[in-house]
C-alpha cells in the first residue's frame, strides 16, 4: 500500500502544474513527439523535456522510441493508482455525508 501511496504522491505533485496539465491534454488527442508538444506551449523545447521527465517518473506517461525520436504516451495505469489513493478519501466523505444526514434526521422534530 505505501509504494502506491507514494505513486500517486508523484502523480499527483506531477498534477499540480498546469504546463503538465496541458501536456496531458495534448497527449490524450495523440501520442506526440518533444517537438511536437513544444510547438503547442509557450516554452521551449528543453522545457517540455523536463516536464515530460518528471510526467514519466510518476507515471503517468511512457515513451516508445521510433528512430531517433521518443513518442510520448499516456500510461493509464498510472492514473489509476492516483485515482485509487483518491477514491479512499472520496469512500470515506460519502460514509460521512451518510452519517450527517442520518444523525439530522434523527434530530428533526
Amino acid at each position: 500500500m505505501i509504494k502506491e501511496i507514494r505513486q500517486a504522491d508523484l502523480a499527483l505533485d506531477a498534477l499540480g502544474n498546469q504546463t503538465r496539465r496541458d501536456i496531458l491534454t495534448l497527449l490524450r488527442e495523440n501520442p506526440m513527439t518533444v517537438g511536437s508538444v513544444a510547438t503547442h506551449l509557450p516554452i521551449s523545447r528543453p522545457a517540455v523535456s523536463k516536464h515530460l521527465r518528471i510526467l514519466q517518473r510518476a507515471g503517468l506517461v511512457a515513451y516508445s522510441a521510433r528512430g531517433t525520436r521518443n513518442i510520448f504516451y499516456l500510461r493509464p495505469a498510472g492514473f489509476h493508482e492516483a485515482r485509487a489513493y483518491l477514491d479512499l478519501f472520496w469512500d470515506e466523505a460519502l460514509a460521512n455525508f451518510q452519517r450527517v444526514v442520518k444523525e439530522s434526521k434523527r434530530s428533526e422534530p
